[in-house]
């Protein structure tokens, strides 16, 4: 079945078909339509065992989330800047007891000054917490991205939270077609949720959260981490099974886009790689070469595609549609680290670009394009960080 609808829809239908049992959330733009429209599903009689909270704040979505999740419930939610903000201490709670949650972030800029449009920095911010993050580029992705978040979270090598992310309006408000399989293939696909230990297991008891001895607290960080580098076996295969079963492969964690012969490639996240990939294309016909490399999966970090990548170009031009004060932007900060005391040594460009909804175009893309050929024809890498289309 395909419908036009929007990102956030796609979003709300996945959870459908996900076959959620608990979601709990707080209304914020340009979220608030994915719970409206899960609401309507409830009230429309369209879902059966779902249980919608209303809570007063983000926080306390994120806290019924984890209550539900607990009792072996497979549980959604959704958000935006400063609701991830505010969530952000039970963010840590959930990846701590090891509860698979499901949550999409509609990436928003922070205030002040307010602002409701795109930046990546919200999500971003998390990055510490624990939580697996998924960008989306489109409105398809937004769906397929649930569908495999909870088939990844739910995997008992990984037994961790995911965070689906999408772009504010350019995605969440903006209709595309979105093809969606028949609830009978997704069941297949994603079947009930089989917890590992629940509260309501009366036989083996448990506590959650209980208070932990230091040398206690450290083994369980060390699951967290190895939970992690697990997960990346397991978003290859998921993301190769949904290929197999729909025809649209997420094995790689980067996606590569006309990099085989390429001098030098673009690397980002999100919505912004689409324009990019348009600008790619112009720019082939003009004789440039070069590629892009989209980074679906932020968490855990794609370092061995990176590492590969990197060995066979001259040049990275990282966009960055964030930035963390006193550093740089932070994709380039990761890949920067990955790459270091490797053989892989291309020259890297941070490009800041499109902070807070600014328009990012394929002009912008070229000229981006012809700064980093000039750099690589120069051979010194130019270290100041290029905060492009900046007002002066």
């Amino acid at each position: 079945m395909k419908k036009v609808i929007s990102g956030n829809y796609a979003a709300a239908y996945a959870a459908k078909h996900a076959r959620v049992e608990v979601v709990a959330a707080y209304p914020i733009t340009p979220q608030t339509s994915i719970i409206e429209k899960i609401s309507e599903f409830i009230a429309n009689g369209e879902v059966e065992n779902l249980q919608y909270v209303p809570v007063e704040s983000e926080h306390s979505a994120m806290a019924a989330c984890i209550g539900a999740s607990a009792t072996g419930a497979r549980a959604f939610t959704a958000t935006s800047a400063q609701g991830l903000a505010l969530m952000h201490e039970m963010l840590h709670w959930a990846s701590g007891a090891r509860l698979p949650i499901v949550m999409v972030d509609v990436n928003r800029a922070m205030a002040p000054p307010w602002s409701v449009w795109d930046d990546q920095t919200d999500s971003l911010a998390q990055r510490d917490t624990g939580w697996l993050q998924f960008y989306a580029e489109n409105n398809q992705e937004v769906y397929d991205g649930v569908l495999m978040a909870f088939k990844i979270a739910e995997h008992k090598k990984v037994n961790l939270p995911v965070m689906v992310i999408e772009s504010a309006f350019i995605l969440s408000h903006t209709y595309d077609v979105v093809d969606m399989p028949p609830q009978e293939e997704i069941d297949e696909f994603l079947p009930p949720r089989e917890p590992l230990y629940t509260l309501t297991d009366f036989d083996n008891p448990i506590a959650v959260g209980a208070l932990g001895t230091p040398s206690d607290y450290y083994e369980f960080r060390y699951k967290i981490a190895k939970a992690m580098e697990n997960a990346k076996e397991v978003i290859k295969e998921v993301g190769k099974e949904f290929g197999e079963r729909f025809g649209r492969d997420y094995s790689k964690m980067i996606e590569f886009y006309k990099t085989e012969d390429a001098d030098f490639v673009f690397m980002g996240m999100g919505s912004l790689m689409g324009t990019v990939k348009e600008a790619v294309d112009l720019l082939r016909k003009e004789g440039y070469k070069v590629g892009a490399a989209k980074v679906r999966w932020f968490r855990p970090f794609p370092r061995e595609e990176l590492y590969e990548l990197a060995k066979n170009v001259q040049g990275i031009a990282v966009l960055d549609r964030n930035f963390s004060f006193g550093q740089e932007g932070i994709l380039f900060n990761e890949a920067k680290g990955v790459l270091y005391n490797t053989d892989a040594k291309p020259v890297m460009k941070n490009y800041i670009v499109g902070l807070g909804g600014r328009d990012f175009t394929v002009k912008d893309v070229k000229v981006i394009a012809d700064n980093m050929k000039a750099i690589i024809e120069k051979g010194e890498l130019d270290r100041e960080i290029e905060w492009y289309g900046l007002k002066r």
